[in-house]
């Protein structure tokens, strides 16, 4: 394979490495969305985190590649969905509000 065949040499340990440190960055940006009272974005931001969890089933040998994969993809769609509906709801809100 001439793309990406560097990954193979990648340990397993490694990849769990990536998706646990994706986890708590989107936990925690969850969290502060939550405390700031930007609920779209804090569920946005538990999507990508269930995400990161749907991923790492795999590389602990719970799931297979597949279904770990498109349940991942599923999520960070919504979350993405989410991210864009919160980005639009700020934009519209602000162009709406009356000029000082």
């Amino acid at each position: 394979m001439p793309i990406g065949d560097f990954i193979s040499g990648i340990p397993p340990w490694g990849f769990l490495l990536i998706h646990i440190v994706l986890f708590l960055i989107g936990a925690y940006f969850a969290q502060r969305s939550f405390s700031a009272n930007a609920s779209t974005l804090g569920w946005a931001f538990s999507l990508f985190a269930l995400a990161e969890i749907s991923y790492m089933t795999y590389h602990l040998d719970w799931t297979t590649f597949l279904f770990a994969h498109t349940i991942s993809e599923v999520l960070d769609a919504v979350a993405f969905i989410l991210v864009f509906t919160a980005a639009t709801r700020t934009v519209l809100s602000s162009a709406m509000a009356p000029s000082r």
